[in-house]
């Protein structure tokens, strides 16, 4: 007596966006041309299939043909941190409760102290890069200006000069 497994049909959709996945877990720059060339699939499907995951938000488009998956976590949990009258700090996060001795609260700031140093520079970095966009499209209005003021001039001049 032989017993059929039957296997539910993986969709192209899933077999790209699995690929996207693990592509970007190998740390290798996710394009259509590496999906298609892992999954075989055809690059007008993949492309077809890439904007749906992007609509669909489950992946996204961080330059130009590059694509990463979107991390998605489970909601925020609720947290607090009392200190208690004898030193001692208690740590609420959801459900779960740490009671931590102040030596081992100074670790752990230690340990997050990292971590809000790193979101700091992550928001200053990005924010520079807006500046220095904003910059960049601010020089090359200015340059266009210019050119066509310096144009305009040379104009008046041969014009005034009768050439």
């Amino acid at each position: 007596m032989t017993t059929e497994v039957q296997t539910k049909a993986i969709t192209s959709t899933q077999r790209i966006y699995d690929a996207v996945c693990e592509l970007h877990a190998l740390e290798q720059v996710v394009t259509r041309e590496t999906v298609a060339e892992l999954t075989g699939i055809k690059l007008t499907v993949v492309d077809d299939r890439l904007g749906a995951l992007v609509d669909n938000e489950k992946i996204k488009r961080i330059l130009r043909g590059v694509y990463v998956p979107v991390e998605r976590h489970p909601p925020a949990r609720a947290i607090s941190k009392s200190v208690l009258p004898d030193g001692m700090v208690m740590i609420e996060i959801g459900d779960e409760v740490l009671h931590l001795t102040p030596r081992e609260d100074r670790a752990l700031a230690l340990v997050q102290s990292g971590a809000a140093t790193q979101a700091v520079a992550i928001e200053s970095s990005r924010q520079t890069s807006m500046l220095v966009a904003e910059m960049a499209a601010e020089l090359q209005r200015i340059k266009r200006e210019y050119a066509a003021l310096k144009a305009h001039k040379e104009d008046s001049l041969q014009l005034a000069l009768g050439v």
